[in-house]
């Protein structure tokens, strides 16, 4: 039986790894940045760099959208010459429309797409896509792959350390209270999105040493677990997350650390600074 030609959807928050940025099936669709009725696409229109040099000078607060059915069926009428079919893994539903986007898009251009809900971001969807395209070269269908990747969901452990408040208040994601608070007292918040899709506060540190500390000895309980591979996210603060990755080393001898930025997208929320921390559990 000859395999079928498969493609691999993602979108612009997931994280794209030295593996995976040179794949040829694999495909992300942007998601929009609104500077009043200035309108970049994540990542190609708008770098990371220069998102955070036109916040600082912006009037107006960036918004944030997923791409509109009609984007994702252009995409999507484009990969039926090329594919069969496709599997499609996205930011969680509870996060962003762009799950249902890409569904209707789907319908729209009658291209069959299996879709996966990563109830994550970043690395919490691209673990899903390596492991998935693992299990499809060595054979296993995509009702296979669906199944397996459907009980990963929720498995992959993170901590995010938020490194602009006034972002995340004028984004919606926290209250004025919170927002006031949080600034007099120099509280640093942990956010964790939980293995229901949602973004929660798990936690308050006073101070950013404390809080990288914190970071720190969940790594070192995963690390006693089994964990190897770490990966720091962050938010235009390299040297900071390398730092953080030697003190991860020191403590974790055997403990293997990648780093990347957020994409811009998610950058408009989180905000400049911030530095979160992804590894896939031993479950």
């Amino acid at each position: 039986m000859t395999k079928k030609r498969l493609a691999w959807i993602v979108d612009s928050t997931a994280y794209i790894s030295p593996k995976l940025k040179n794949h040829p099936d694999l495909f992300s669709v942007p998601l929009n940045i609104h500077f009043g009725e200035e309108q970049f696409a994540d990542g190609t229109e708008l770098t990371t760099t220069q998102l955070y040099a036109k916040i600082k000078g912006a009037e107006v607060f960036p918004k944030t959208s997923q791409p509109s059915p009609g984007e994702f069926a252009e995409k999507y009428k484009e990969l039926a010459g090329h594919y069969d079919e496709a599997i499609a893994i996205h930011v969680s539903h509870r996060l962003s429309g762009t799950l249902t986007a890409s569904k209707g898009g789907a319908d729209i251009a009658e291209f069959p797409i299996t879709f996966v809900d990563s109830l994550s971001l970043s690395y919490g969807t691209t673990a899903l896509v390596e492991y998935g395209m693992e299990m499809y070269d060595n054979g296993a269908t995509v009702t296979e792959i669906q199944e397996q990747l459907e009980k990963m969901v929720g498995t992959v452990h993170n901590y995010i350390l938020i490194g602009n408040l006034d972002q995340l208040y004028k984004g919606g994601r926290m209250s004025g209270m919170q927002f006031f608070l949080g600034s007099l007292l120099k509280i640093k918040p942990i956010i964790q999105i939980s293995p229901e899709g949602e973004l929660n506060m798990i936690d308050k540190v006073r101070s950013e040493k404390r809080a990288l500390q914190y970071l720190l000895n969940k790594m070192k309980t995963a690390y006693t677990e089994g964990v190897r591979k770490f990966y720091i996210m962050h938010g235009n603060v390299l040297a900071q997350a390398e730092q953080f990755s030697l003190s991860i080393k020191e403590n974790m001898p055997n403990a293997a650390v990648e780093i990347d930025e957020i994409s811009s997208v998610l950058a408009v929320h989180a905000g400049e600074g911030t530095l979160a921390v992804f590894w896939l559990g031993m479950e």
